[in-house]
């Protein structure tokens, strides 16, 4: 249940005891005797981590492998695993199990030497072909990216290596801030009657912050046409699950639009084309580019990406670089502006090339059920059982339409203010923004501005715009643990992961040997 939810008059229950009130939300620092006064129990562990996403799993897989005991820290979260909230984002963006992320071979949340990649994985399991993929990629070959079930499946065998299991504590963080003599507490909501009070505190020194992406914004043109019509059927978000659309077509034929140039919108177009293919549907696609790319493009010669026929053609979230090269030195000793410059350079829609899906395309222009528009949408408004939009084009003023369905594959990220737990940590902690917006980190990913006798770190969608790019990504999850793992290290609490432990700790991975 919701905090906002309202019980009915006529079943007023008496409060829970244990909760926040007026002063402890009014204060930026807490003290434990107000924790006792408002009866909030306390527990103690030196470490915890929340969000309970890939984050929170590679974050706490570093610090297992370090030497830290399961009874020293603790991952709050309301997740069952720690893939389930992103197999919910690939799979409503049509990218279920058997299909390929785009991640690298190498990036590999369960293993932290990235050796045996996915490929050479794939390749022992008797798929030769992969091995040699990663080899002549990408000049002879598209660049190798791993199945959504491989990863899951890893990650699965990894949590229960490290013992994930006896590190969760089930439920909402509410809120973080600082305590008077130094440290954190973390304030968790159980679900409701897990518990006796209605919150938990936990005491800890370091703190990790690991949500996720704070939410999705819709564009206005959505979200106004929900709320004057009320209808969330026939105009929808591709992060959203849209499974109804697509059996709608399968039982009369139909015209649907698409909106947007990055991955999701590819990946949709494929769902659509194989579904005609397969099915021997008549559905028609309009697709509608708000910019259209036609040729390579970039701010110079050794920056640039490949485009044609209105995509931007990139095989990764960002240039490779970033995760190991000039980019990512660039970016590090950047600040201000100039790195706020340098993100918007290396940002941008873009998708992978795929020939399978390229080759669907040009068929579908050749034989006229695909058919492209440039420009952006003006209204839209439901005619019966299908929705009328109007576009207006760049060269020709509006043109008006009707649709059986509108997918939105822009998926813009909502400002961190829209994540409670973010918005507290600007408010209260003392957190700061960065050149881009999100939660500012320093190198180590240690939250700007929050220290108090220990630290606050966050990684993943909240922190881009730091010194580290790509931090959205497996890899960039895995750097970030990283780095957290060797301050920690600095600090005491884990062990340094030094060549002879590294090879020792390799080893009981590949038995997958229990620590």
């Amino acid at each position: 249940m919701s905090e906002s939810t309202i019980a009915p008059q006529h079943a007023q229950t008496p409060p829970q005891p244990g909760d926040l009130n007026d002063q402890l939300i009014a204060s930026d620092f807490w003290t434990d005797q107000m924790l006792a006064e408002a009866g909030i129990p306390v527990v103690d562990v030196p470490f915890v981590t929340f969000g309970g996403g890939i984050g929170s799993f590679v974050t706490v897989d570093y610090l297992r492998i370090c030497g830290v005991p399961t009874s020293a820290m603790r991952v709050l979260t309301p997740l069952k695993t720690p893939w389930e909230s992103y197999e919910y984002l690939t799979t409503v963006s049509q990218i279920p199990r058997g299909e390929r992320l785009r991640s690298d071979s190498s990036s590999c949340p369960d293993n932290i030497w990235g050796f045996p990649s996915y490929a050479i994985r794939e390749a022992l399991q008797g798929d030769l072909k992969q091995a040699w993929n990663v080899l002549v990629e990408p000049i002879f070959a598209n660049y190798y990216t791993p199945r959504a079930g491989h990863a899951f499946e890893s990650m699965e065998k990894e949590m229960y290596r490290i013992r994930y299991p006896e590190m969760v504590v089930n439920g909402q963080v509410r809120m973080v801030r600082r305590r008077v003599g130094g440290g954190y507490f973390t304030i968790l909501t159980p679900p409701e009657g897990a518990t006796p009070t209605r919150r938990i505190a936990y005491r800890s020194q370091w703190v990790h912050v690991a949500v996720g992406y704070p939410g999705l914004k819709f564009l206005p043109d959505l979200q106004r046409y929900r709320n004057e019509h009320n209808d969330y059927s026939k105009v929808v978000n591709a992060y959203e699950r849209h499974e109804h659309v697509y059996e709608r077509l399968h039982q009369r034929p139909g015209t649907v639009l698409i909106r947007g140039g990055g991955i999701v919108a590819s990946r949709v177009l494929q769902r659509l084309i194989d579904d005609r293919d397969q099915r021997g549907l008549q559905t028609q696609i309009v697709h509608l580019f708000r910019t259209y790319v036609d040729r390579p493009h970039g701010t110079g010669i050794l920056k640039r990406r490949k485009g044609a026929d209105g995509w931007a053609y990139q095989g990764f979230n960002y240039p490779k670089s970033v995760w190991g090269g000039q980019l990512k030195q660039q970016v590090r000793k950047s600040e201000g502006e100039e790195r706020a410059r340098l993100y918007k350079e290396m940002g941008g829609t873009n998708t992978p090339v795929r020939r399978d899906w390229k080759e669907q395309l040009q068929r579908g222009r050749r034989e006229g059920w695909y058919r492209v528009m440039i420009g952006s949408i003006e209204e839209m408004k439901p005619v019966g059982d299908l929705v009328e939009v109007t576009v207006n084009t760049p060269d020709q003023g509006p043109h008006t339409g009707t649709f059986d369905a509108v997918i939105d594959c822009t998926g813009l990220e909502a400002d961190i203010r829209e994540h409670r737990v973010l918005a507290d940590l600007l408010d209260h902690s003392n957190a700061q923004r960065n050149p881009v917006g999100r939660l500012d980190v320093q190198r180590n990913f240690e939250v700007t501005g929050a220290q108090n006798g220990g630290k606050i770190y966050a990684s993943g969608s909240a922190t881009l715009g730091g010194p580290f790019p790509g931090v959205d990504t497996f890899f960039g999850l895995q750097i970030a643990a990283q780095e957290i793992a060797d301050d920690l290290i600095a600090q005491g609490f884990a062990q340094k992961l030094g060549p002879g432990r590294s090879t020792s700790q390799w080893w009981k991975w590949v038995r997958n040997k229990q620590i």
